[in-house]
């Protein structure tokens, strides 16, 4: 009888350990620092905050930084990281609304313009991920390296203006409702989706996580490490891209200020959300955490009229308690 209470007693601690040291105790932080910048948010601005149209407003302002943070996921997951996402932003947005690819619209379809900002993107991750994986240079470096050059190329190309998209049809469909929901929220979430299912359910996936615990490991197994951080940094390429063609949508216009700091923005909801610097470990689901922390905190300073100042003092303490509750879950007992 002493013995089977004590078997009981002793799985029990045992299946929560293992729930707390998983995804889901890596999470549960995020979710109660969430709820908490939530529930202050109701609180100080009870009659403007939790409105219906105030909550779509936070999800379209996280839309463009949380599909750039899916990207910087893959990235920091191999243990790497992309400083240039802000700036292939605005190098996508000015390459699909130059004249040339403005006259190909007229005569054709906006979707010219879509395909030209994804293909720019993706040749500039493609690009640093050759420079990084077979040029061996340091990340910080090469991506460092495209965001200077990947900005200074779209003044170039903009010739320092604003490059106003003519074509009605693309701003019709970049501004329409799907089942009451923004077209932008719909983008979000469709390539967190895709993230997640890339991480969680393909070989490739496995490879990055693999990668980001031990690269060496990583090539005497048989993955191509080299070929794969270059496709990694290529897709974070892509997902500035895409970011890129929600951009034009939100300005109609494409120009070489848009994404200033996006790639800060970013790297801080990844890590928030808790894919470890180091690589090896991380999750879609605490980026999209990470993001939405960070949109409904900057949404609950506007609703408050808080300065600048004191929104980068509670942005900072608010940050340091999620990640240390964030820690206190996923540890393990003994540890």
């Amino acid at each position: 009888m002493t013995t089977q209470t004590s078997d009981s007693t002793t799985t029990a601690p045992s299946a929560l350990r293992r729930i707390f040291s998983g995804s889901v105790g890596r999470n549960l932080g995020l979710v109660v620092g969430l709820a908490a910048i939530v529930v202050v948010g109701i609180v100080t601005a009870p009659n403007t905050f939790a409105d219906i149209n105030n909550v779509f407003t936070i999800l379209r302002q996280a839309s463009i930084i949380g599909v750039i943070s899916i990207g910087m996921t893959f990235v920091i997951l191999s243990g790497g990281i992309d400083l240039s996402v802000g700036a292939v932003l605005a190098l996508a947005s000015v390459a699909a609304t130059i004249a040339a690819v403005q006259d190909i619209v007229v005569q054709s379809h906006w979707i010219v313009m879509v395909v030209v900002a994804l293909a720019t993107g993706l040749a500039a991750g493609m690009i640093s991920g050759v420079v990084v994986a077979y040029g061996r240079v340091a990340a910080f470096i090469a991506t460092l390296a495209m965001m200077v050059g990947g900005r200074g190329l779209a003044e170039i190309l903009a010739d320092n203006r604003t490059l106003v998209i003519s074509s009605s049809e693309f701003k019709r469909a970049m501004n329409v409702d799907l089942l009451g929901i923004d077209i932008l929220i719909w983008i979000f979430a469709i390539v967190a989706a895709a993230g997640w299912f890339i991480l969680n359910r393909t070989t490739f996936g496995r490879r990055t996580v693999a990668i980001g615990g031990n690269p060496e490991a990583s090539r005497l197994s048989g993955i191509k490490v080299k070929r794969h951080t270059m496709w990694l940094y290529a897709l974070s390429g892509l997902c500035a891209g895409i970011a890129a063609v929600m951009m034009l949508g939100r300005t109609t216009a494409g120009t070489s200020t848009h994404g200033q700091l996006y790639e800060l923005d970013a790297i801080a909801a990844v890590v928030v959300g808790g894919t470890l610097l180091a690589g090896g470990r991380g999750t879609i689901t605490g980026t999209v955490f990470g993001v939405l922390i960070f949109a409904t905190l900057r949404n609950v300073f506007v609703q408050n009229n808080l300065s600048s100042a004191v929104q980068a003092v509670a942005m900072g303490i608010i940050i340091v308690v999620a990640v240390l509750l964030q820690q206190r879950f996923a540890s393990k007992p003994g540890r």
